[in-house]
């Protein structure tokens, strides 16, 4: 459906861009995945897809087995095998998949669903034969010894306290969701397992749990990227082929949910709830269902984008939730469907069910718009195109089809099934699964409603699960001693990674204009950045930046706030807004074939805004809600904490989005008055990266930005956003029952554009980039102490924060802190080898190539450097610049810029199980209760000065 207003914006654009009735550009066409496929003699399918866009090659071997095949009493036993699989092989040392991904410039990781478990790596091209005889490797060889398994069950139980008890809602979504949805099927069970299950688990169990999954038959490789198929094909051959096919079946759990004829409803209590929830559940058919593409469509329609039903009327009109969504899981067995809502300060999650059923029963009840289903298939259009920008998005597209939909064509006929939906077919499914008497409810509230002797929800006991046995022809592979191992394959030559081409203009009014063209995919990313963020909030008034983007996309002098994102949303088009401490951005990605109508809104929305009281006020209390759930949420409160800790009463120490009493002051002046200020065309940067030309994109900015006129008078002079650093301190805030304690170590570093910008990457990534860190090592890989530890440093306008972080059980904390602080001393007294500084300096290159792969990150990666006003020819020299870091300058700069001795150090947790150890290495310790942290001062308490 066409709006009559691009009509008549269509009619205004010039040559090159002339948009007529007689001249509609052409409609993008979502080109196929052109794929090879073959099965081995051991029963592996292989697919394989040339693309050559890219210099690197996805490769993702799916194992059919997930959570629900965990055995009997061993739940989250597929998820740990997950991480098993990353341990030694007879003749890969434990972590070696890192030292074969990171350290020459890729990633890799792994996920454990219900059905299946996937493994993958994003490398250079060259190194492709390497990473399938390393997958073949562990498929063969993997090593199930006693100390990995226990290495590796200590880091899932941190995981689970990370993600399930110290997470506002953890619970909700880790845990109630599966229990409160079946009864029967293995699904019922959560896939993260539970510490006691755990715990009871044997070397045994792991080995047996391998062999009797873990079997080329069980498993699908797919290979997308720069090869050549036929010396593809022969690797396979050579590294998979003699992988021999065990005798035994793979056992399977077939129990399928019986139909749930009436409503059901479970209440669970957390300490750490700031709002009510609510989480309703419903049957949902298996992803082979014809159904499916209809229910693709009915949930875009329900909750994707803010034209969605459940945002415009839930969230936006009646305000009766923060935040509401619903989420598809595909499945291979019939599963569920989730809908809820984190609800508003004062509402219960009756009201919430009762809101989310009004929408349910409009579904049933009548067939949605022409224009509500055209807007659903246009963005699930630009979704798939964006998942077609990777390697690894068609790997995992192809995947998908394969294991969940169980036929390799569907990834090219879910486009065409998706458009050939209708309204009637979307009625009808309603109708069929989302009856009241087929819900079951989750009603989530914080600890202080719990009644007496209640007991929190747990799997049915009548789940059906596999009954763990050992095969007759299980082998038990021991590690070879190191002078007997074989060693990987060597790379081959490099592949040249294509350049980033950019084209740049300045306007009359000062609107400076940077164009790549990127004509893989048919999407074009536009970001518009102008040269002020929350360090340029007034004094004592943090917030204002982030409110006055938030609002941008709220409502203009001709559009409301439900015109924009129904309009934009309709040509398949995200719009966002947000702001950094240096600056502010407003960002959209469309099809090729909308660019100028959607640009029309985006360029309105940037001059344009209005900032109405009721948008404001609607705004603020969705803020405030945030506030309030970050506050309880261990890692959150910690960086805001250590940003007030480090830079004080100065502007890069104000929360970016403001604290709880700033938000509430916040005022339509204040945030009209930023916008006034700063968003003018002598601030603003537009990059436009996609599929058009520079003269397109040169003409496109002319005629929407040409004529925007600054307020009169210079922009004002930002203040010094650093100030005066405080005095080194450890803050302890007291967070009684969080499920872990968050350690945040954090100094001040350097600027973007200082000289020694690259010693400190390269030195910042030793310590902590990635898995291969030092950091990860000490704390995760030979502690088990976390589920990660990492570093970073904010490069900003002025010196931005280095900050060392992890989270670990509260019991670890005093441990954890020391460990820091160790690595950190350490990198600024020895110098790094050869070898761990060439794969840490890979690393860099590798993240960096990244960012230039799609349209969205390369607009990213330019608007972050003209804001920081670095030269764009850096894009070529990016990488020559970091190889040439040596060992010296990491030392040295280690020395002057990872000196722990003058960081701040925040330890947020329960307090009562750690404090006295802490204490007893630093009794100047600072205790904070975290009722009493006020982020609106340095003091960081209530009263404080």
């Amino acid at each position: 459906m066409r709006f009559a207003f691009l009509a008549a914006c269509a009619a205004l654009f010039i040559s090159g861009l002339a948009v007529s009735a007689e001249a509609q550009p052409a409609p993008v066409v979502v080109a196929p995945v052109h794929y090879d496929y073959r099965v081995l003699a051991n029963g592996l399918k292989v697919y394989a897809v040339r693309d050559t866009r890219s210099p690197n090659v996805a490769i993702q071997v799916w194992y059919q087995v997930g959570s629900k095949d965990d055995p009997v009493g061993r739940s989250g036993f597929a998820h740990l095998f997950e991480h098993m699989m990353f341990k030694a092989t007879r003749n890969l040392p434990p972590e070696s998949f890192d030292r074969m991904t990171e350290d020459v410039g890729g990633n890799n990781n792994a996920s454990t669903n219900d059905d299946y478990t996937e493994y993958h790596e994003i490398v250079p091209a060259n190194y492709l034969k390497t990473l399938l005889w390393a997958e073949a490797e562990r498929m063969s060889s993997l090593v199930v010894d006693e100390a990995n398994f226990k290495s590796e069950r200590d880091v899932v139980e941190e995981e689970l306290r990370q993600r399930i008890l110290a997470q506002p809602y953890g619970r909700l979504f880790g845990l109630d969701l599966a229990e409160v949805s079946f009864g029967v099927s293995p699904y019922g069970r959560p896939g993260i397992g539970s510490i006691a299950n755990l715990d009871s688990a044997t070397l045994a169990d792991v080995q047996a749990f391998h062999a009797t999954y873990y079997r080329p038959d069980n498993a699908v490789l797919v290979v997308v990227g720069d090869f050549d198929p036929a010396q593809l094909n022969a690797w396979i051959d050579q590294y998979f082929g003699p992988i021999a096919k065990p005798a035994g079946p793979i056992p399977r759990v077939t129990a399928v949910e019986p139909e749930r004829t009436h409503p059901v409803t479970i209440a669970d209590y957390e300490p750490n709830t700031p709002l009510p929830a609510v989480l309703m559940s419903y049957p949902f058919p298996a992803a082979s269902s014809p159904d499916m593409p209809a229910l693709i469509v009915l949930d875009a329609i329900l909750s994707k984008g803010e034209s969605s039903r459940l945002y415009t009327n839930l969230v936006y009109k009646q305000q009766i939730a923060q935040e509401a969504f619903s989420f598809q899981e595909l499945r291979q067995q019939p599963g569920a469907y989730a809908i809820g809502a984190i609800l508003s300060e004062g509402k219960t999650p009756q009201q919430g069910e009762q809101a989310i059923l009004v929408e349910l029963k409009r579904l049933r009840d009548q067939p949605v718009s022409a224009a509500e289903l055209s807007r659903a298939k246009n963005q699930l259009v630009t979704d798939t195109l964006r998942q077609r920008e990777t390697d690894l998005g068609q790997a995992d597209e192809l995947e998908t089809a394969v294991v969940l939909y169980g036929d390799a064509s569907k990834v090219n006929r879910l486009v065409s099934d998706v458009q050939a939906v209708t309204a009637a077919d979307i009625q009808r499914v309603a109708q069929k699964y989302l009856g009241d008497e087929h819900r079951a409810v989750v009603d989530y509230q914080s600890d202080e409603h719990k009644p007496a002797g209640f007991t929190p929800p747990s799997p049915a006991s009548t789940i059906q699960a596999q009954t763990l046995t050992r095969p007759a022809d299980m082998k038990i592979v021991e590690a070879a001693a190191e002078a007997e191992r074989i060693k990987p394959p060597a790379p081959g030559e490099p592949v040249a990674a294509p350049q980033v081409e950019t084209r740049q203009t300045t306007l009359a009014n000062g609107v400076h204009v940077i164009v790549a063209p990127l004509h893989g995919v048919p999407l074009v990313s536009a970001e518009l950045t102008v040269d002020a963020g929350a360090a340029s909030d007034p004094q004592h008034l943090p917030g204002v930046a982030d409110m006055a983007s938030t609002l941008m996309t709220k409502g203009t002098t001709t559009r409301s706030a439900e015109e924009i994102a129904r309009q934009i949303e309709s040509l398949g088009g995200e719009i966002g807004a947000g702001s950094s401490y240096d600056g502010s951005t407003l960002s959209l990605i469309i099809k090729r074939d909308e660019v100028e109508p959607a640009m029309a809104i985006f360029a309105d929305v940037a001059r344009n805004p209005v900032f109405a009281p009721d948008e404001l006020d609607r705004a603020r209390q969705q803020t405030l809600a945030g506030l309030q759930v970050a506050m309880g949420d261990p890692t959150r409160l910690g960086d805001m904490v250590a940003g007030r800790a480090l830079y004080g009463a100065a502007p890069y120490g104000e929360p970016s989005s403001g604290t709880q009493e700033s938000v509430a002051k916040l005022s339509h002046d204040d945030v009209a008055r930023f916008h006034a200020q700063w968003w003018r065309p002598d601030q603003a940067t537009l990059v436009l990266a996609g599929d058009l030309t520079p003269e397109q994109g040169f003409a496109l900015a002319e005629h929407l930005f040409g004529d925007w006129k600054p307020a009169p008078g210079a922009a004002p002079k930002a203040p010094d956003p650093v100030g005066p650093i405080a005095a080194p301190r450890i803050v302890v805030v007291d967070l009684p029952h969080s499920g872990q304690a968050a350690v945040i170590v954090s100094r001040l570093a350097i600027a973007r554009d200082d000289p020694r910008f690259y010693q400190a990457l390269v030195a910042d990534t030793v310590l902590g980039g990635g898995y291969s860190g030092r950091l990860n090592e000490e704390i995760r890989i030979k502690r088990g102490l976390s589920y990660g530890a990492n570093s970073r440093i904010d490069f900003r306008r002025a010196p931005g924060p280095l900050v060392a972080s992890t989270s670990t059980k509260n019991e670890s904390a005093t441990q954890v802190v020391d460990l820091v602080v160790a690595e950190m001393k350490k990198l600024g007294q020895t110098q790094p080898g050869d070898a761990e500084l060439t794969a840490r300096k890979a690393a860099v290159v590798g993240n960096f190539n990244s960012a230039v792969e799609t349209t969205e990150s390369t607009a990213s990666l330019l608007s972050r450097f003209e804001l920081y006003h670095v030269d764009l020819g850096e894009i070529g020299r990016y990488a020559d610049r970091v190889k040439a870091v040596t060992p010296q300058q990491v030392e040295a700069i280690g020395a002057e810029l990872f000196d722990p001795s003058k960081a701040q150090i925040v330890v947020v947790g329960d307090a009562s199980i750690f404090l006295k150890a802490l204490q007893a290495e630093h009794p100047d310790v600072v205790v904070i209760p975290a009722a009493d942290v006020d982020l609106n001062n340095a003091s960081l308490r209530k009263g404080g000065s």
